[in-house]
């Protein structure tokens, strides 16, 4: 059984990783609208359900400790108000009030500065709007995310192959990676950090990074051919630089 579009039968099943349920709840889960002429269309949900579907296995929750995160709340608020940090968070507001287009040009950010300067809450504020926005999004900090790609060499059964995991990581809309340049150089890190940021740089897909580094110290770290992508996915906007003191305290 199936419904006809445009001389086409399509297949009376939801679309592939959908549940019951429209997100949107425009269907009626089979990821197809009825149309007033009596054929079908496809729904708006089966792009939300593609982009879930390349998050599957990656993480893509938003930490407790900033699911709560807005422009309009402290720390971000007062962030936007000091006269040290004011233009970061308009920066990053921006791109945040249109991610969807930010996204689709694969515009990136990358904020720098000191410990306790606001860089995380500021990313996951960028993360947060892509993930209400529909969009998939995998959040790592660097040492987690290595860590992760380690046990890809495991082998144990249901687990992702490298190179599963690695076309996941690469594909999602988002990829927000927190501490970078804090996990101890070798060649292993170089080439890890310089095939994933290689593959979304040639792919046109965002990035989200925050570093304490300066982009020189940066290079010393991850490595110049590493960095230089990042520069040109963030364009105009460059390395943007928090300073100020530890809210933490």
């Amino acid at each position: 059984m199936g419904r006809a579009v445009s001389g086409n039968v399509v297949p009376l099943h939801p679309a592939e990783g959908t549940t019951s349920a429209c997100p949107l709840a425009k269907c009626d889960g089979t990821g197809w609208v009825d149309s007033d002429d009596g054929a079908v269309a496809p729904c708006e949900c089966r792009s939300i359900v593609r982009s879930r579907s390349r998050a599957k296995g990656l993480a893509s929750t938003i930490p407790a400790r900033y699911r709560g995160v807005s422009f309009d709340r402290p720390p971000l608020s007062d962030m936007a108000r000091q006269p040290e940090s004011r233009h970061v968070v308009a920066a990053v507001r921006e791109y945040a009030d249109n991610v969807e287009e930010r996204l689709d040009e694969g515009a990136s950010l990358w904020l720098t500065g000191a410990v306790g300067t606001g860089k995380t809450s500021l990313a996951m504020a960028v993360s947060a709007a892509a993930a209400q926005a529909g969009r998939s999004v995998a959040i790592y900090s660097l040492p987690r995310l290595l860590a992760r790609i380690r046990r890809t060499y495991d082998g144990d059964a249901g687990q992702d192959s490298y190179l599963a995991f690695f076309e996941r990581l690469t594909s999602v809309d988002l990829l927000h990676i927190d501490d970078l340049g804090a996990e101890k150089r070798s060649d292993w890190v170089l080439e890890q950090l310089y095939a994933i940021v290689d593959e979304r740089y040639g792919a046109e897909r965002s990035m989200v990074v925050t570093t304490n580094l300066e982009e020189t110290e940066l290079e010393e770290q991850i490595g110049q051919r590493t960095v230089s992508r990042l520069v040109e996915m963030c364009g105009a906007l460059g390395p943007l630089g928090l300073q100020g003191r530890d809210n933490r305290y």
